[in-house]
């Protein structure tokens, strides 16, 4: 790994032999100077979330319990390294090629039993079905008492929150009325009341108070669509969905290559540093219009976020498992290692999430690079 020294005294550490040009095929890893006097990682506030904008009078974060877990048993898949604590896990456990794979043993045959098996495995989880629909809090007081003291539930935001399209049936009920005026299946934030907008916020953070109080909950995924260009009307609005989710803490995903150009990646990564808000860097195919390259970037000391999509051909395809249908080879895991355990130097946590969410690839990959992780 070569180190280039910048102006501004931005460390850039590149594979060694590549070229600056080359940074879209190749990891970079791009770490923010630190301020004078401003603590190291492991000196945060942890996964819970903070006080960037003050905790509001919603929502409360409790100690960590053993709910009805098993005492003695821990969760794995997180391991120390170096100064950060590296956390790794999935994008799914409920995945129907997942279930028809035979990753999880006969045994556990029902989605209690599939929780319960997953969270011995890993320490950490994506919750994706949050985008489809809004959680109920019933859901997530089953996810807490299944899993044990100490596993991380992130989950991705809700579709409408990110301006993606959401069907009007996704909406609860008594919310729809007003939408339903707009004569459209498929709505974008846009085309909703900003007091409706609002309800399903809290909604949605309501209903994942049994997370909270148990200190469950890591992070609220906010990634952005490919018509979400970098501007800074674009910039306040990723601002203004932290603040509705402070005390808890977002992660920011984007797929407008826009943000991450060469012009303009350093004012990206200052401007979420700035905020404290985690970028999260992505390793999937490139030259395609939501591509982003893989820079690898710690702009919150508390946590690091990397999601690994996987480098499938069908990358354009409507099949999700054909989009998502790759399987890491042991090389190069062998590869992402080294920088993972280099970007978690600048953090507390550093969540790392499979997606490639087709049988049980995210799981096998996950499993081995954990296993590289802690040797």
């Amino acid at each position: 790994m070569g180190a280039r020294a910048a102006g501004d005294g931005t460390r850039r550490l590149y594979p060694e032999g590549a070229a600056g040009e080359r940074w879209e095929q190749s990891a970079l890893i791009w770490l923010l100077p630190r301020e004078a006097g401003s603590r190291r990682c492991g000196a945060g506030r942890g996964t819970g979330g903070g006080d960037r904008w003050g905790a509001g009078p919603r929502r409360r974060r409790g100690p960590p319990s053993s709910s009805s877990w098993p005492p003695g048993t821990a969760c794995t898949g997180s391991y120390a390294a170096s100064m950060g604590h590296v956390r790794v896990g999935t994008a799914s456990w409920t995945d129907r090629t997942l279930i028809e794979s035979g990753w999880y043993p006969p045994e556990a045959n029902t989605p209690e039993k599939r929780l319960r098996y997953y969270a011995r495995q890993f320490g950490l989880v994506e919750v994706d079905a949050t985008y489809y629909a809004l959680p109920t809090e019933q859901t997530a007081t089953l996810w807490a008492a299944r899993t044990p003291p100490g596993f991380t539930f992130n989950v991705k935001a809700f579709s409408l929150f990110t301006q993606h399209p959401t069907p009007v049936g996704a909406l609860p009920k008594d919310l729809r009325p007003g939408v339903e005026e707009t004569g459209k299946d498929r709505v974008y934030l846009k085309d909703v009341d900003g007091a409706v907008a609002d309800e399903a916020w809290q909604r949605f953070l309501g209903a994942l108070e049994p997370l909270r109080e148990v200190g469950k909950l890591g992070a609220i995924l906010l990634q952005f669509p490919r018509w979400f260009p970098i501007s800074r009307a674009r910039k306040d609005y990723i601002v203004s969905c932290a603040q509705k989710v402070a005390p808890d803490r977002v992660c920011v995903e984007f797929r407008n290559r826009t943000w991450m150009t060469p012009d303009n990646r350093q004012e990206t990564l200052e401007f979420l540093a700035a905020n404290r808000l985690p970028y999260v860097c992505v390793d999937m195919p490139q030259g395609h219009p939501d591509s982003i390259p893989p820079v690898l970037a710690a702009t919150d000391p508390d946590l690091a976020v990397v999601r690994m999509h996987g480098h499938s051909a069908k990358w354009d395809s409507r099949d999700i498992h054909e989009r998502f249908g790759y399987h890491y080879s042991q090389q190069e895991l062998a590869e992402w290692a080294p920088k993972i355990t280099i970007l978690a130097e600048d953090a507390a946590d550093t969540h790392v999430l499979f997606n490639n969410c087709y049988r049980d690839y995210a799981q096998t990959n996950a499993q081995q690079l954990a296993s590289m992780l802690a040797n």
